[in-house]
């Protein structure tokens, strides 16, 4: 994420499960980062996802071809 002179913060709140946040402050922590941090990490490249696809319709159908999950976090 690349911050530039003269953009602002906002916050954002989202309603998650208990075990999805869970889960995100795992991970967040295997990467050293804090909750927000990895979240914001996690909605910006989401969101330049979504514009490629154009829709939520057709991001949802779209398989990526990333690293594997590890399953050791």
């Amino acid at each position: 994420m690349v911050r530039h002179v003269g953009e602002w913060k906002i916050q954002v709140s989202v309603r998650v499960s208990q075990a999805l946040r869970e889960e995100l402050e795992k991970y967040a922590a295997a990467e050293k980062r804090t909750l927000g941090n990895f979240s914001a990490v996690i909605l910006e490249w989401a969101f330049e996802q979504f514009k490629v696809a154009g829709s939520t319709e057709r991001l949802l159908k779209t398989s990526f071809s990333g690293p594997k999950a590890q399953s050791g976090c």
